[in-house]
């Protein structure tokens, strides 16, 4: 094989290495671009938790007290009905 020849050839080969980087490259790009888009959907997703259980605490401690609030007007409604039945009860005994 003559020098041009080998030499033709070694460029055919380095045009076919450069062709390969820059695939590998862009294909590395567009994974990096995916894990991209990935991690700002984690944190997303993270921001999103934190607000939802933020907002379940303050739904659970609501809750909470309207049911110490429910318990407290029942025991008063019961207290009140005591009254009026012992009233009553005196009423009709006089």
């Amino acid at each position: 094989m003559s020098e041009s020849n080998q030499v033709t050839a070694a460029v055919e080969r380095l045009n076919k290495a450069v062709v390969s980087l820059e695939g590998s490259v862009e294909a590395r790009l567009e994974r990096e671009s995916a894990l991209g888009d990935v991690e700002a959907e984690v944190q997303r997703m993270g921001a999103d938790r934190t607000r939802l259980a933020e907002s379940l605490d303050s739904a659970e401690e609501r809750a909470q007290r309207l049911e110490h609030t429910n318990k407290e007007v029942s025991r008063r409604l019961v207290d009140a009905m005591e009254s009026i039945r012992t009233v009553l009860e005196k009423k009709q005994d006089a």
